[in-house]
């Protein structure tokens, strides 16, 4: 006999997809550890594939519960603190480039003991360049996503949401060629390597891992812009849009402090 709830929780039915994802999550590391010792790389894809089939399913059925009525505001309160803790732990994860950065700028530590530590030549990057193009350009897809919230939630305006996404991605798709430009820039033709020297090893990590992020964030957009333009999203309800601007606007906070720290204190430093 079905009881009616007496509680406004959502009791999750049983679900493969957690499994699913623990096992790609699993053969995607160590597969990508055999491909780091030279050898097959079938792994890594094998599971990187059978992660993003999880996740796309799994999120098809939490956007089925939502539609369904399952997420109650006490639901829906777990969902933001799970979120925010979320980006909580990618804060630490780029605070540990950013100490590293500072602890070998600021106390380079010797290689050999008894020997000194010889900082190698390195082209230095004009900050004012092609990094402040690329600071205004994830600045203004940041300033379209607003655009966006604020269309949905005061105006209920579908069109500017949609438009607002729209542009967003497209500078978030213009970050990544520009970054993409400066690596083949600085790796082919100004002797940068990866690794080698710390300065190297951190800012190809710390830059790195923010544009892995900027791809993710776009896709995390480009997937909000198709359920907007499918008629997802009310003033009331939006949280998945809400979470993909709170990620988008971390990860233009994070390039922030890579800018000044990276390519003005620390190209300043070289010299």
């Amino acid at each position: 006999m079905a009881h009616a709830k007496d509680h406004d929780f959502h009791i999750l039915p049983p679900s493969i997809w957690p499994f699913i994802t623990s096992v790609g999550t699993f053969v995607m590391l160590f597969g990508a550890v055999l491909w780091m010792k030279g050898l097959a790389a079938w792994g890594f894809w094998i599971g990187l594939v059978v992660v993003l089939y999880a996740a796309f399913c799994w999120w098809a059925d939490t956007i089925a519960e939502n539609k369904a009525g399952d997420h109650a505001p006490v639901v829906m309160i777990g969902l933001r603190y799970g979120f925010i803790l979320f980006v909580m732990s990618e804060v630490m994860f780029f605070f540990a480039w950013f100490w590293s950065f500072f602890k070998h700028a600021i106390y380079p530590m010797e290689h050999y003991v008894g020997t000194e530590y010889q900082a190698p030549s390195i082209f230095e990057v004009d900050p004012f360049g092609l990094p402040l193009i690329n600071t205004l350009v994830l600045l203004l897809s940041g300033c379209s996503v607003t655009w966006a919230h604020h269309a949905l939630v005061h105006e209920n305006d579908r069109q500017g949401l949609i438009k607002g996404l729209a542009i967003g991605i497209g500078f978030g798709l213009f970050f990544t060629f520009l970054q993409g430009y400066e690596y083949a820039e600085l790796l082919l033709h100004h002797g940068w390597e990866f690794g080698g020297d710390e300065f190297y090893s951190n800012f190809f990590m710390a830059t790195g891992f923010h544009g892995f992020h900027v791809i993710l964030g776009t896709i995390f957009l480009t997937v909000c812009l198709i359920r907007a333009i499918k008629g997802d999203f009310t003033p009331q309800q939006h949280a998945g849009f809400e979470m993909a601007a709170w990620y988008w606007h971390f990860v233009d906070v994070v390039w922030l402090f890579l800018f000044f720290a990276v390519y003005i204190w620390g190209g300043s430093s070289l010299s």
